[in-house]
């Protein structure tokens, strides 16, 4: 009986250490064998990385707000004006055809979010198928909106602070409007310009 009884305590303590010595070649296998997908998701660089927190901090909501400068008709180069040319002298030379129209695109609304808009053809002649707003300012902070409507409001404006998603972030834009006729909105606008605010003209479809 003891004979058996030494034997089988030995047993279980050689089985324990062969599990153990499994378990721990397992464990070392599986840390130095590669995960599989894990070398075809793209890393990214500590460049492109900065490059991320550069654009964050000029961020600006204004920036669709600033027209971009006119080209000149004098600064065109040569090069180009000579297919214009060209393309003058072959067209006396053909009959005239009434070109088709074309939808027109206001970059206002897109600015505001609205659909590219054009005149419904049911419209009636003289009435403006548009009201309009001034905006003075876009801001990424909701107190920096709300301190821009109480500065306007000392000014005589009554403001209003509408919040939109803008190239995946919550803008918050301060408006003035709306304005059932455009001269009253650019007259507004032309105020608040004189004045040093920036104000752009918005116009959305009723």
């Amino acid at each position: 009986m003891k004979y058996q009884r030494g034997g089988f305590v030995m047993g279980l303590i050689v089985g324990l250490l062969l599990g153990l010595a499994l378990a721990l070649a397992v464990a070392l296998y599986v840390t130095k064998a590669p995960v599989p997908f894990i070398n075809k998701v793209p890393q990214r660089t500590p460049e492109q990385d900065a490059a991320e927190v550069e654009r964050n901090k000029n961020w600006d909501p204004n920036a669709p707000l600033v027209p971009k400068p006119a080209v000149r008709a004098g600064s065109a180069p040569a090069a180009a004006l000579a297919p214009r040319a060209v393309a003058a002298t072959a067209a006396t030379s053909r009959p005239a055809l009434a070109p088709k129209p074309k939808p027109a695109r206001d970059p206002a609304a897109i600015l505001s979010g609205q659909p590219v808009a054009t005149a419904p053809l049911s419209a009636k002649p003289g009435v403006d198928p548009f009201v309009y707003f001034v905006q003075v300012g876009a801001f990424s902070k909701p107190e920096d909106a709300e301190q821009q409507r109480a500065r306007l409001g000392l000014l005589g404006y009554a403001a209003k602070v509408t919040e939109r998603e803008q190239s995946g972030r919550t803008v918050y834009r301060v408006r003035l409007g709306p304005y059932q006729l455009r001269g009253e909105a650019e007259s507004t606008q032309a105020k608040l310009q004189t004045g040093g605010e920036t104000a752009a003209l918005v116009r959305v479809e009723r």
